[in-house]
């Protein structure tokens, strides 16, 4: 009985696995009006389908594969700011009192 157990457990899992039919709405539910200037109301394929906004394609993606990078002569480390440049930060920084 107990290897017969796991068996039947099983079947019934797949079994509910296979069952397929077509989305319908809960009982006492209705799907949704048709938007404003639709002709027809949407079928349950066109609602889950996600729309063009929601999963845009990139165009600005230049490397499709992993490619090594160029060169890229404008990327280069910051340098040391000097003090006196009018920043507001090293203005802050400094010890002596804002004019009044």
């Amino acid at each position: 009985m107990k290897r017969l157990l796991p068996i039947i457990a099983l079947a019934l899992a797949l079994g509910g696995c296979g069952l397929r039919r077509p989305l319908a709405p809960a009982e006492g539910q209705h799907m949704p009006r048709a938007p404003a200037m639709a002709s027809r109301a949407m079928t349950t394929d066109e609602l889950m389908a996600p729309p063009t906004t929601a999963r845009p394609e990139r165009l600005d993606e230049l490397l499709q594969r992993s490619e090594e990078r160029h060169d890229d002569r404008f990327d280069l480390p910051p340098g040391d700011i000097p003090a006196g440049n009018g920043n507001a930060s090293a203005n802050s920084s400094s010890s002596t009192p804002p004019p009044q």
